[in-house]
């Protein structure tokens, strides 16, 4: 589904990625780890097209470097941004609403956004910028998944949250798992990224330091130690 290989991105003169490769595959889950800094939040802006960036990203066989983002977002790739970008002035209602695609059926509509998460019923009609922060990633997770996207870019969905909040988040990402929409998520708890992934990649210094999977990385003490313990 998404093959990025040697991938370079700049902020300015500031060279943050430095020949990235990765790849999603269809109905899997795949984890971006690392520390702050280290380009995991810059990969997937990269691959989204709103960095400057060098190299290959292939969605779908279609090359994505030199496209505009709402071209990558037509052509399936959703985003979930690490900021939540809701539409403070509008409702719960209208910022799901946004999320449609023009003249598109989609598979995820209002009712299953609010079978999900009661809570979003609840506040349907309410203006989306007095949410809580739990109750905003709700609604821009499920926005996401109404535009019908073919691949799923997740960025620090946790972050910030309650437990519970936490738990259910990572129930919602299960379901799109069930679906057989892939996800490339950007995690700062190990824990849940091991839980529901299927492969994991560890960024260091704006490139890949491990691949593998789960299990592999349980097994690698050293990893964990060097790059993603604090």
């Amino acid at each position: 589904m998404l093959e990025v290989r040697g991938l370079h991105a700049w902020y300015g003169k500031s060279h943050i990625l430095q020949g990235v490769d990765l790849d999603v595959r269809e109905g899997e889950i795949v984890s971006l780890l690392g520390r702050n800094g280290v380009g995991r939040s810059t990969t997937v802006k990269a691959i989204m097209g709103q960095v400057n960036a060098r190299g290959n990203v292939r969605f779908r066989g279609e090359e994505l470097v030199g496209r505009k983002p709402y071209e990558i977002a037509r052509s399936g790739v959703g985003y979930v941004p690490e900021d939540r970008a809701i539409f403070a002035d509008l409702t719960v209602r209208q910022n799901l609403a946004l999320g449609r695609k023009a003249k598109a059926a989609s598979k995820f509509d209002e009712a299953e956004a609010f079978e999900l998460f009661p809570r979003l019923r609840e506040r349907a009609d309410v203006a989306a910028g007095v949410l809580s922060g739990g109750e905003q990633q709700m609604l821009t997770l499920c926005r996401t998944l109404m535009g019908d996207p073919k691949l799923v870019m997740i960025d620090e969905p946790t972050e910030g949250l309650a437990p519970m909040i936490v738990a259910l988040v990572a129930q919602f990402l299960d379901q799109v798992r069930k679906r057989g929409i892939p996800i490339l998520l950007v995690e700062q708890k190990l824990d849940i990224a091991l839980e529901l992934s299927e492969r994991v990649y560890v960024l260091g210094h704006g490139k890949v330091v491990f691949e593998g999977t789960p299990a592999e990385l349980r097994a690698r003490p050293e990893i964990r130690k060097e790059w993603l313990e604090v």
